[in-house]
Formats: structure tokens, C-alpha cells, sequence
């Protein structure tokens, strides 16, 4: 079983208790950055923003029957307060609980009902490669993502490329290399630009530096085209990382360009070097 279906299968379990993300990877037997890609590639959503629409959805509903308290409706979903659950409501679907309540209605409510799919994917990804990799030094520039906004990354490369490289001194070699990182429990991630460098002091001041400490990865080979790539990670992390047997470490993952790859046609291929656990 793929692990966003797993996922899926515990959040529709447990929508009447308290469930972290932290409690999804480990009823998952996952890391919490390996939960965050899997279900993220598979279903375009952050999996607490995905979780927290769930709750929100069938709290409406139990509105729309005529619940006389808010507050019962508001712990049962999971908020400590009215003014907390309110709040949510409304950023949720741009209406009150009260309104709600009083219409007796859900027509034009953005509801999120349970998900499923078919999973018609015919990508396929090799075994990869286990690799210990030396402490390195990246900078670049860094945006912060989700899994329903990934479509900005390819413009997070354009600037980087025209407006940055060229002045950071001391690059290991010519050949950028992306880094993305889980940032925080909602399920974004953080995504760099970058270049690998030897030092970093002359660098322009809005880009970032990651120390990236020594460890052992697993290396993909992501050949077509990259508008693809999403495709792949989502086999790596629902069926191929499981199949290999090593847990996957909350550290950062690496995208390295190969030697001929075509910033003009986004072909060449691209190494995924996920981290593991030593």
C-alpha cells in the first residue's frame, strides 16, 4: 500500500481526535519529511492543510443539521476555543460557523471530501544507488514552496540564473544543484537554487547558505523531461523508498543536474539524491 494512501486511510480514521504529523509518519513507519513528499507528489496538498479541510468540512456538515452548540462543534473538531475554530472556518470558507449554521445549506461551500484515485502513473524508477556524500556548502536562492504551488519554481530558477549566479564567488564547479527541506508541520517545504561553494563570504546578501553535513543517500536517475519530475518523486516516495528498506533522515534533498543537461528544453535527466539515515 502506497504510503499517501496509508496516510489517507489514517487522517479519515481519526478526524475525531488530535493527530499530528509527527503521529501520521509514525503510523505510517515513515520520517515526517518522507510522509510531507509522498503525499504531497500524490495528491497536490500539504497533508495538515488537507487534514484540517477534512475536519472543517465535516464540522459544516454536522452545522448544516442544526448543531445548537459551536463550541461542542469546535472541540469535536479538533480547536481549543470558539474564536480558534472561527477563525479557521472562515480562512477555510470565507463564511462563519454561525452563517452556516443559520442557512441550513452547503450550496457554493467549497467542501473537502474524502480523496481518492487511480493511480494510472507508467513512470518508472530504477533501484537507486546508495552514495555517502561529503559535507558540502550550497548557496542560492530560497522561496517557500507547497505542493499545490510547485509551478514556481521553474521562475525561482529563472531569477536565480540571471540575477545571481554569475556573482557568487568560489563555486565548486559550474553545474547548480536545487535543495529542498520539509518547513514546519503544515507541509510546505523550503526550496534553494543554489550552486555549491568553498566559501562563502562575498556572496550576494539576500541569498542563503545550508551546511550540508556528511551522510549516506539514496541516488535516483530522473531521465525525461523535467516537467516529469513530479512524477517520479512520487513513485520514489509511495513505492520505491519503501521497497528499499532504509528510513529516510528529516535532511535536505539534493536535485544535481546532469553534465548535459538543456536549461533551454529541460532535457538531460537530473540525479534525486534523497538522504537516509546512516
Amino acid at each position: 500500500m502506497a504510503v499517501a494512501d496509508r496516510a489517507l486511510w489514517i487522517i479519515e480514521r481519526n478526524l475525531a481526535r488530535s493527530l499530528s504529523l509527527e503521529e501520521i509518519a509514525s503510523a505510517c513507519g515513515v520520517s515526517r519529511s518522507h510522509l510531507a513528499y509522498a503525499f504531497g507528489t500524490s495528491t497536490g496538498l500539504p497533508v495538515m492543510k488537507y487534514l484540517r479541510g477534512r475536519r472543517l468540512t465535516e464540522a459544516a456538515r454536522t452545522l448544516v443539521r442544526g448543531a445548537p452548540d459551536i463550541l461542542t462543534v469546535a472541540l469535536d473538531t479538533g480547536y481549543s476555543s470558539h474564536e480558534a475554530f472561527t477563525r479557521a472556518f472562515k480562512e477555510q470558507f470565507a463564511t462563519t460557523p454561525e452563517a452556516i449554521r443559520d442557512r441550513g445549506s452547503l450550496e457554493g461551500v467549497a467542501l473537502v471530501d474524502p480523496l481518492a484515485w487511480k493511480d494510472t502513473d507508467t513512470t518508472v524508477v530504477s533501484t537507486p544507488h546508495i552514495e555517502k556524500e561529503d559535507a558540502r556548502v550550497v548557496v542560492g536562492l530560497s522561496e517557500l514552496c507547497s505542493f499545490d504551488s510547485v509551478v514556481k519554481i521553474p521562475g525561482l530558477w529563472q531569477r536565480f540564473m540571471t540575477q545571481y549566479y554569475a556573482a557568487i564567488p568560489a563555486k565548486v564547479n559550474e553545474i547548480p544543484v536545487g535543495v529542498s527541506y520539509a518547513a514546519g508541520d503544515e507541509g510546505g517545504f523550503q526550496y534553494v537554487c543554489g550552486v555549491e561553494v568553498t566559501r562563502v563570504n562575498g556572496k550576494p546578501k539576500e541569498l542563503v547558505t545550508l551546511e550540508l553535513p556528511a551522510r549516506p543517500y539514496a541516488v535516483f536517475e530522473h531521465r525525461e523531461h523535467i516537467s516529469r519530475l513530479t512524477e517520479t518523486y512520487r513513485k520514489i516516495w509511495n513505492e520505491t523508498l519503501p521497497a528499499v528498506g532504509r528510513v529516510v533522515a528529516d535532511a535536505p534533498i539534493l536535485e544535481r543536474f546532469n553534465q548535459g543537461f538543456d536549461t533551454r528544453t529541460g532535457e538531460g535527466g537530473v540525479q534525486l539524491w534523497i538522504p537516509l539515515v546512516p
